[in-house]
């Protein structure tokens, strides 16, 4: 009985690859040399050297576009006729700034959450008060300046009243922070 049970071998083998010994030798890698580089012809891509196809790469810009808003927006002041206002610090500045290779086109994209912090002076009921507080932009990306949103809050002692009035005219900080966004746009798809 012993000699019925033999074991069946399988013609069919999957995934394994048999070493014939008349195949061709599998080829051995080696380290290209500057000269075997230098051969190759260098087609005008974008992107990385290891991306000559320029299939996909994304390239995270979050320190630069930090930096580079921090700075253009604290320099911004207004002077008004009851008073002038300046940005102190861009206290919050989070987002994502980023610029993608697809199919060997550049795309690049933003988007970010912004609060300024302001000090000033204004002319409250005939005298010279310190004002300070703080500017929310909420949301806002690539290509979306003209729909941008600033809510201002005041910080100072000053009546409920007038600070309806001062927030009413720090309205027009929206003006000159959108024109640096601007800015930073233009920057952004230039690199």
């Amino acid at each position: 009985m012993e000699g019925e049970v033999a074991e069946k071998k399988s013609s069919y083998t999957y995934w394994v690859r048999e070493v014939k010994e008349d195949a061709a030798p599998l080829p051995v890698p080696r380290k290209l040399m500057p000269e075997d580089i230098s051969k190759q012809s260098q087609a005008a891509t974008l992107g990385s050297v290891w991306n000559q196809a320029g299939t996909w790469e994304e390239k995270n810009l979050n320190s630069w576009a930090n930096s580079r808003i921090k700075e253009l927006l604290s320099s911004v002041s207004l002077q008004f006729s009851k008073g002038n206002v300046f940005i102190d610090e861009v206290s919050k500045c989070s987002g994502e700034a980023f610029l993608v290779t697809v199919r060997n086109k550049k795309r690049v994209g933003y988007t970010y959450e912004l609060t300024l912090r302001f000090k000033g002076e204004w002319i409250i009921k005939g005298q010279k008060e310190k004002i300070k507080g703080h500017l929310d932009i909420p949301e806002f990306s690539l290509g979306e300046l003209d729909d941008l949103q600033l809510e201002a809050k005041i910080n100072s002692d000053v009546s409920a009243e007038d600070k309806v009035q001062i927030c009413k005219v720090l309205q027009s900080f929206l003006e000159p922070i959108r024109k640096k966004l601007a800015e930073f746009e233009q920057e952004l798809k230039a690199r």
